[in-house]
């Protein structure tokens, strides 16, 4: 079996499971809750099985050093979005999955449970294809940040609010959003896998200023994000050059 194809299985198998938890009964806080340690207990079960031999490093565990030596690692996020998650039917939340080696996110699947979608590399993804008018950012829908802002204003362009970061990320993968940039904090975890299907999608992928994004460090913070149609990339580095951090 591929590393694409384990990425795929485990992203499929945890959303299947986070929405059959979403009818359980369970609301607020206690679905939160049970769906990132469900999810968690499942992918860190499916991965000792099926990549022994591999580090690991997810949003819901403790970060084991070891993983700093190795070549491999995963990089899951359970529930990427636990607050839209808990909002049914509410369908902007994610599960991601992806190998990273040697500080590369190479491999990648993000689930969209509630759409019945997984995109993921190794897989048929949706065609870059030409595209002509108002680019739409895709921002936060309680915390637009000031980038995407700007951009808007520069690029004559529209913001559209949407939930998780594997959400917005796969709007540009899908084309219903052209420019996916974050500034403001997250972690390996919000993008590793995102950025690996974005890249296999033929879409730009970086930090803000243009540089590459770098996985598998001891500390996982890695505050912003830059996903876009190719043609918007330098334009929106350059903006964002000029917006304080």
């Amino acid at each position: 079996m591929t590393d694409h194809q384990i990425a795929y299985d485990l992203a499929t198998s945890a959303g299947e499971l986070l929405l059959e938890l979403r009818k359980s009964g369970l609301e607020g806080k206690e679905l939160k809750d049970t769906g990132d340690r469900e999810s968690h207990v499942h992918l860190m079960a499916e991965l000792a099985r099926r990549a022994p031999d591999d580090g690991v490093l997810s949003e819901e565990g403790a970060a084991d050093p070891a993983r700093l030596a190795m070549s491999r690692v995963w990089i899951v996020d359970p529930v990427d979005g636990t607050r839209e998650y808990s909002e049914p039917p509410r369908e902007d939340w994610a599960v991601h999955v992806a190998l990273c080696t040697d500080g590369q996110a190479t491999v990648g699947a993000v689930a969209l449970p509630a759409r019945g979608i997984t995109l993921a590399t190794g897989r048929e993804l949706p065609k870059l294809t030409s595209f002509i008018g108002r680019p739409r950012l895709a921002v936060s829908r309680t915390r637009p940040t000031e980038h995407s802002t700007v951009l808007a204003q520069h690029l004559g362009g529209e913001l559209v609010a949407m939930g998780s970061a594997g959400a917005k990320a796969m709007a540009v993968v899908l084309g219903e959003v052209e420019i996916y940039a974050h500034a403001g904090g997250q972690y390996e975890w919000d993008s590793a896998a995102p950025v690996a299907v974005a890249a296999a999608a033929g879409l730009h992928v970086s930090r803000l200023d243009g540089s590459p994004l770098i996985y598998n460090r001891e500390n996982p913070y890695l505050p912003d994000l830059l996903i876009c149609r190719p043609q918007f990339a330098q334009t929106a580095i350059d903006i964002c050059a000029g917006v304080p951090s």
